[in-house]
């Protein structure tokens, strides 16, 4: 954990220096990683998230990113950001809740009707740096939550109920769903929750990690996201049973854990997880090291 933290202390910060703007990857999923690892009272250096603290406090900027330069995907871009925000939060870094009631009016005009969030990308397989529209979807309604506007009631409702009835397919989709299901236990609830642990028990790979397919490659950041949705359940082994036990589970983590410290690179971060397989992207590279070192904070 504390190579990944210093290395992301490196990388946060660079981004707005060397481009001029903002970016989902560097200041939106790395800068999570950070705000988690101070809130657990790692040391970070208050440089590495000093301009990005002043960055999430001004959602109405968030738009003219880049000197005027629209983002390729607002509706990504504003929920990541507000991510970022909610941990800043969390981590006690932002204390005024104003910043995030703002971003979240703008992420609420961008639901769709049918309670998601859809993507220029949503079409494709999620990744790192692009989400899908599952894990965009889980992410919204985390700040959604955080938020509690009470206008913003039905939003979340809408939300939810999508989460329940969607068809899951992938293991990283799944993780996503049981990310967003959260510690519910409605009827509608456990069963998705049953159907989407199938499918990541079914998925997972011999060197215990997993990929965004029951049969692909082994991934970090699909076995990162696995492990995040996976944690919560330690504490509540009635939302996993019967589909794993308590002891299982643990072993599950632990192997998943494992692969993701055998695949860090000697300076802190990992090879980046693209889709497809072996493409280089510095967006998904240091975004597949922020979703690593975040399910490390959570694990260790």
């Amino acid at each position: 954990e504390a190579r990944a933290i210093a290395f992301l202390a490196g990388e946060v910060p660079r981004w707005p220096v060397e481009n001029n703007c903002f970016s989902c990857h560097n200041n939106g999923d790395a800068a999570r990683a950070l705000y988690t690892a101070v809130g657990q009272d790692y040391a970070v250096d208050a440089e590495a998230l000093r301009a990005t603290t002043a960055w999430l406090q001004n959602p109405a900027a968030w738009d003219d990113n880049a000197l005027g330069l629209e983002f390729a995907d607002k509706t990504l871009a504003r929920i990541q950001f507000a991510g970022a925000l909610v941990d800043a939060m969390l981590a006690d870094q932002i204390r005024d809740p104003v910043p995030l009631a703002d971003a979240v009016a703008l992420i609420a005009a961008d639901q769709t009707d049918d309670g998601s969030w859809q993507l220029d990308t949503s079409g494709s397989i999620g990744s790192p740096a692009t989400y899908g529209r599952a894990l965009v979807t889980w992410a919204a309604l985390r700040a959604l939550r955080q938020a509690a506007v009470p206008d913003l009631a039905p939003v979340i409702a809408r939300a939810d109920a999508w989460v329940r009835r969607v068809d899951v397919q992938t293991v990283i989709d799944a993780a996503a769903v049981v990310l967003a299901l959260g510690g519910a236990d409605d009827r509608a609830a456990l069963a998705q929750r049953q159907r989407c642990l199938e499918l990541i028990m079914e998925g997972r790979a011999p060197s215990g990690g997993w990929g965004a397919y029951l049969t692909s490659a082994v991934e970090p950041f699909d076995t990162a996201l696995v492990l995040l949705a996976l944690q919560p359940l330690l504490g509540r082994p009635e939302l996993a049973v019967p589909t794993i036990d308590a002891g299982t589970l643990e072993g599950v983590m632990s192997g998943g854990r494992a692969f993701l410290l055998e695949e860090q690179l000697g300076d802190g971060s990992w090879v980046e997880t693209t889709r497809p397989a072996g493409q280089q992207s510095y967006a998904q590279y240091i975004s597949t090291t922020g979703w690593a070192t975040l399910a490390l904070l959570a694990t260790r």
